[in-house]
């Protein structure tokens, strides 16, 4: 087995097993998306209280990275890895064992730290591995991401075929990789990262990625690439899901096209240069998020979903890769800044405001007439009943009924809250067909707009990338700056 020269390390092994805790990330992302749903109705969740969830998934993990990333030299790359194992079961159980918001939310929250971790450490580790082969083996390492996003859906959605529906189930998906990447790291011997052998200086990495001009104009570019990218692919299954489409296949269909662009970047790279790829990207990605947006059957979905994903394919990586090039001085604090940035941003805004925005547009295209007469139906119904997700029902349906009885118009977010209560209660069958009838076209409908409030951040990014790429061509193309060179 392959071994670094100066240490006993096996190399191949630390890097497949790098690759599968990375794909233990992706499958929580993959899994955690597919049953937003499933929260949503049994929980009976706002759509902005699910934005959260699926929100904590994300800045959770910016927090770990910008905690844990600079301490990577100090406390090793194997302690690191040790504590996400943990962090990723841990999360499970809390999520699994949850009674409402809070729980789901800390299980989430959990997992993502977790998520971080792996990063924090897997990043430096892989160069560390390969300090003559950087750019091939972290771009073969990446393609794990929306990988793992295919494997844990397509495995999520094997389990609704064969009439497994269970969203615990789901979950424990990523207890598998987890356990995987567990037995073949954590017992491994680990080298030292690059910058404790060759003795990098942190004032000079803090002194590059808070000084240069560039920087922050990558950091703020990141905060929206991140958010068309990965705010849309956190919501695309509970949305489509509502509309009555396989939400999750065309999520399994918007990774597998990532993850094969990505492993064949190195052409288009040659081609276009960096910034030329973040132009087109944010070009393509305004266009198949838009088309997405009003898209409506499921040819049509495919068609603005294919596009959407050759458009934010390269925006991750591509965004590392210019930070690293032209602002190398920053090192591993660059890029972890530039993870922390795009995560935190994404979790603490995107997604909480994608779900209040669907709450508000779904609420729209509830029919009045036909709800409260459902409402009132369900009430007289399940009025007796001991039951107490029976009695939250009858409390929500007389609410929503009294409500637009005052003001003439349906409460948001109550009435939507009001129909999954049905959902979750012990009413008659044809009464839960009804309230789902009502609310899968209105969730579809408002999640749908939110998409349409995020393509415009394409637009402001097309500016940015479009004047850096008029700068490289006026300097006579794109440049590597090397360590010792201005910025």
């Amino acid at each position: 087995m392959a071994t670094t020269a100066s240490t006993d390390v096996h190399r191949r092994r630390l890097f497949l097993g790098s690759c599968l805790a990375l794909i233990a990330t992706s499958v929580a992302f993959a899994t955690v998306g597919a049953i937003m749903g499933a929260l949503k109705q049994e929980f009976v969740l706002t759509n902005a209280q699910v934005g959260w969830i699926g929100g904590a998934a994300l800045w959770g993990f910016a927090v770990s990275q910008l905690v844990f990333a600079p301490l990577c030299d100090t406390l090793g790359m194997r302690t690191l890895l040790r504590m996400s194992f943990l962090g990723h079961a841990a999360g499970v159980v809390v999520m699994i064992l949850a009674t409402g918001f809070w729980g789901l939310f800390a299980g989430a929250l959990i997992i993502a730290m977790a998520n971080g971790l792996v990063e924090a450490a897997c990043n430096p580790l892989v160069a560390t591995l390969y300090p003559d082969d950087k750019t091939v083996k972290l771009n073969q390492f990446h393609v794990w991401f929306p990988g793992g996003v295919v494997l844990g859906g397509l495995a999520a959605y094997g389990l609704d075929q064969v009439g497994i529906t269970s969203w615990q189930l789901k979950l424990g998906l990523i207890l598998i990789p987890t356990a995987i990447y567990g037995v073949m790291l954590l017992a491994e011997r680990f080298p030292e990262t690059e910058g404790v052998q060759a003795g990098v200086s942190v004032g000079e990495s803090f002194k590059a990625a808070f000084g240069t001009p560039l920087m922050w104009i990558m950091l703020i570019a990141m905060a929206m690439t991140a958010s068309v990218e990965l705010g849309p692919n956190r919501w695309v299954p509970a949305v489509l899901e509502a509309g009555g489409m396989a939400g999750i296949l065309v999520l399994v269909w918007i990774n597998g096209l990532m993850a094969l662009l990505r492993y064949r970047a190195g052409p288009v790279v040659e081609q276009l240069s960096p910034t030329g790829i973040l132009l087109a990207s944010s070009i393509l990605a305004g266009i198949g998020l838009t088309w997405l947006s009003y898209a409506g059957s499921g040819t049509a979905t495919f068609a603005a979903a294919t596009v959407f994903a050759v458009g934010v394919c390269y925006f991750w990586p591509t965004m590392l890769g210019v930070v690293s090039e032209r602002v190398p001085r920053s090192g591993a604090l660059g890029l972890g800044l530039m993870g922390t940035v795009g995560m935190a941003t994404v979790g603490l805004v995107t997604s909480p405001t994608m779900g209040s925005i669907a709450d508000d547009y779904a609420n729209d295209r509830i029919p009045a007439v036909e709800t409260t007469a459902l409402l009132d139906e369900v009430a007289a119904t399940l009025a007796p009943s001991d039951d107490a997700d029976d009695q939250a029902a009858v409390a929500a349906a007389r609410a929503v009924v009294a409500g637009y009885g005052s003001t003439g118009e349906l409460p948001s977010p109550e009435t939507a809250n009001a129909l999954r209560a049905i959902q979750s209660s012990g009413a008659p069958a044809a009464q839960v067909e009804r309230a789902g009838a009502i609310l899968g076209p209105a969730d579809n409908y408002g999640g749908r707009i939110s998409f349409r409030y995020v393509a415009p951040l394409c637009v402001i990014l097309a500016l940015i990338f479009g004047g850096l790429w008029t700068a490289d061509r006026r300097a006579g193309g794109y440049r590597v700056t090397r360590i010792g060179e201005a910025a």
